[in-house]
């Protein structure tokens, strides 16, 4: 059994001095995929680059510090390592690590926001987003001729309608855009599972991200934006996926995954 977790954890270096840190510790995974760093790994000390034994790997934003930023901590030792997607077009603010394993590949990304900064009435950032996640999505169509995928992180998308607490109130907002859900049906058409809605359904209330701004969480007030996927290769195998929302720290909680997979 291979157990994955993940977690947007806005800002590493604040989350590490709070004690819902200690959820690390304490959960044990196989793989850990973490998204919003905001630090360099020079930032970072020995010991928190590779706590309990783990080697961690790491993508840093080129284009300004203290922003997005990866980083995948294991003690499985990959065949192979990748730093961002291929694509120069996309490549430089830290989205994705790649990890090669003997019997799948697995990315980690925190995906883009489209952001609030409107241009002629479209979101600036929308039209980065999704060349983003159509050249991620290339990149892992070509990995998959070799091996399955899993790929983890915070997507910055609600799929469904269920997968926010209001959707009516934001069909018109960034992570709930048509083309943005689009995209994941599009991921789904290619033969990508939800792991958590093909365990659990379609579960009101399951959320993964909440607005500090508005004290959403103490309401439940929240969308479903943090995901495993994997290509339905690896459907047979998927052993349990959950949301682990009482793991405080971040305004993101972890989401889990396991695979009845050996370890090597």
């Amino acid at each position: 059994m291979i157990r994955f977790q993940s977690w947007n954890v806005n800002g590493f270096r604040a989350v590490r001095k709070k004690e819902d840190w200690a959820w690390f510790e304490a959960e044990g995974a196989d793989i850990i995929g973490i998204q919003e760093t905001k630090a360099h790994e020079e930032q970072i000390s020995e010991a928190d680059k590779s706590p309990l034994g783990r080697k961690s790997y790491w993508a840093n934003s080129l284009v300004k510090k203290g922003y997005s930023g990866v980083a995948v901590f294991t003690h499985l030792t990959p065949l192979k390592v990748e730093i961002e997607l291929p694509d120069t077009a996309y490549r430089g603010e830290g989205r994705i690590v790649h990890l090669e394993f003997p019997r799948f590949h697995y990315f980690n990304g925190y995906f883009p926001n489209g952001g609030e900064e409107l241009d002629k009435g479209v979101f600036k950032r929308v039209p980065y987003k999704m060349g983003f996640f159509e050249s991620f999505l290339a990149y892992a169509q070509k990995c998959r001729k070799e091996k399955p995928i899993v790929v983890c992180g915070d997507f910055n998308i609600a799929h469904k309608e269920i997968d926010l607490a209001r959707p009516k109130d934001n069909i018109y907002n960034t992570g709930f855009l048509e083309e943005e859900r689009a995209f994941l049906d599009k991921m789904v058409q290619y033969g990508y599972v939800d792991t958590f809605r093909h365990v659990h359904g379609d579960v009101e209330g399951a959320y993964t991200w909440w607005s500090y701004k508005t004290k959403a969480r103490e309401r439940n007030i929240g969308w479903r934006i943090d995901y495993f996927f994997v290509s339905e290769e690896l459907k047979p195998v998927i052993a349990d996926a959950w949301i682990e929302d009482t793991v405080y720290g971040s305004d993101h909680c972890p989401v889990g995954l396991a695979l009845d997979l050996p370890l090597e």
